[in-house]
């Protein structure tokens, strides 16, 4: 059921825009207990990458490799979070919201992947949860966030990895469990296969396409095991995971078109909430059958331990995807292609929609379509929490860091709105109890491939200031106001 009955916002119609001027409206119609968060990840916001016995991310390494950053950049400082999290407690304490979702450093806590927990690390950390506490904000940890320790040869490739995860759990577990309101055990971990094993373009750069797959069942071991050592550890926090979910379709009615619409959704959606949800991986299109063997071979105990009752389920969405036949051309950002034999489909535009300044398209319908397609496949769903990107618009600060950012306002708001009425009383996703909303990201940071070239937070950071000077966008001050309108 859903906190409270709601009734479509169509009145606050998605495609009005101009949410700028109408926070107060938008504010109002929050149900109540339903919780607001904004979100940010380690390894993109902390820095001091040589302080304190952090170990090296695969993602210090990667960053290291010509052409695999947009502009070149690394995360070594950031916006040093580590330097300034008072700073940034006080920006969440004034934005207003319910909580705050960061990642722990797997690297910062455990620098080698194993063995105990670095103290320099736990008293950061320590740190962090008590600003949020003396300011009521709730926590919300991330175990993992698409960061890896690169002392664990293989990575997710390497079954071991999952056991070293649970070990890692079960240890930060008794360190803060009885302060941290809620646990992810990862973050998209489709993502990790597809950008960072199947293709190439993430952290640790595999290139592997069908043979990757090994590393979304490790994955899901890794979670269901760390489940079990969060509860072995008392946690007082709900416990839970966040998957990408992108409606897909296919370009289409050629049946070629139509099968490999049908595989992408197996391999992007499916393949990660059906064994957490229903125990079980979906069954293999008969042509790809070799492909997918992964599936086929997972041992049953796994998929026993993977499907740990939960205490919410995150859904993490960017928009949807429009699927052909033909060869996939992958570039690296600087342009480079990458020498890879690529999957049989690629993705074809949606011309009628506007896109983000990163090319995800902008389409807050879709957003209802997830919802809806979650209802339909996973009837004993707990709780959800929509984790929102935040878009990326190609801000530019004025001379005194502020930043005018309308168009992440419209996206932010028409999203929400769209996931609102999806799931109000009588609509499609009716059944989904939507319990929450996590924005991202409260800090512009390292966006992965892109650098520092795409931002996306609601607080703007200058990068070329050694104080990394932290200036609230517009966004932020549109949330802000409709917080106060609750």
């Amino acid at each position: 059921m859903n906190p409270t009955p709601r009734t479509p916002a169509s009145t606050r119609a998605v495609a009005a825009r101009d949410w700028e001027h109408r926070a107060g409206e938008l504010g109002d119609g929050l149900p109540t207990g339903f919780e607001v968060a904004v979100a940010t990840s380690a390894f993109q916001i902390e820095g001091a990458a040589r302080d304190g016995g952090r170990g090296d991310s695969v993602w210090d390494s990667f960053s290291q490799r010509s052409g695999r950053i947009r502009d070149g950049s690394n995360a070594s400082v950031s916006a040093d979070h580590i330097k300034n999290y008072e700073a940034d407690a006080a920006i969440l304490r004034d934005l207003g919201v319910d909580a705050y979702r960061f990642s722990l450093g797997w690297t910062r806590l455990q620098p080698e992947g194993r063995g105990p927990l670095n103290r320099n690390g736990l008293a950061f950390y320590d740190r962090l949860l008590d600003a949020l506490l003396a300011d009521g904000i709730r926590s919300t940890a991330t175990l993992s966030h698409w960061d890896l320790p690169a002392a664990l040869r293989g990575g997710w490739l390497n079954r071991d990895t999952a056991g070293r995860f649970a070990d890692y759990a079960h240890a930060v577990g008794e360190a803060f469990g009885d302060r941290i309101d809620a646990w992810v055990t990862l973050n998209e971990p489709a993502t990790v296969t597809t950008r960072g094993y199947a293709l190439g373009t993430h952290a640790p750069g595999r290139t592997l396409l069908f043979d990757a797959l090994p590393t979304a069942h490790h994955q899901l071991l890794a979670h269901g095991l760390a489940v079990q050592g969060l509860r072995a550890a008392d946690v007082r926090g709900r416990i839970g995971l966040v998957n990408s979910h992108t409606p897909v379709q296919s370009a289409t009615d050629r049946d070629q078109d139509r099968s490999y619409a049908v595989l992408y959704d197996l391999l992007q959606n499916r393949l990660f909430a059906d064994p957490v949800l229903l125990g079980h991986y979906p069954d293999p299109l008969e042509p790809f059958a070799v492909e997918l063997r992964t599936l086929l071979e997972a041992d049953p105990a796994d998929l026993r331990t993977i499907q740990q009752p939960l205490d919410f389920y995150g859904l993490s969405y960017t928009g949807p995807a429009r699927i052909a036949a033909g060869a996939t051309v992958l570039k690296t950002p600087d342009g480079q292609p990458i020498p890879v034999t690529s999957w049989p489909f690629h993705l074809e535009p949606f011309r009628e929609h506007p896109t983000t300044s990163t090319g995800d398209v902008n389409a807050p319908g879709y957003l209802a379509v997830a919802l809806s397609e979650l209802a339909e496949r996973y009837p004993d769903l707990p709780p959800v929490y929509l984790s929102l990107a935040g878009g990326a618009f190609w801000d530019q600060a004025d001379a005194r860091h502020q930043v005018h950012d309308p168009a992440r306002i419209d996206y932010l708001a028409e999203h929400l709105v769209a996931a609102l009425d999806a799931t109000a009383t009588g609509a499609p996703a009716a059944a989904v109890d939507l319990a929450g909303v996590a924005f991202w990201s409260l800090l512009d940071g390292f966006e992965w491939d892109d650098g520092y070239t795409q931002p996306t937070g609601l607080v703007h950071v200058d990068f070329a200031d050694d104080r990394r000077t932290r200036t609230p966008k517009s966004s932020y001050r549109w949330l802000q106001h409709a917080l106060t309108n609750r």
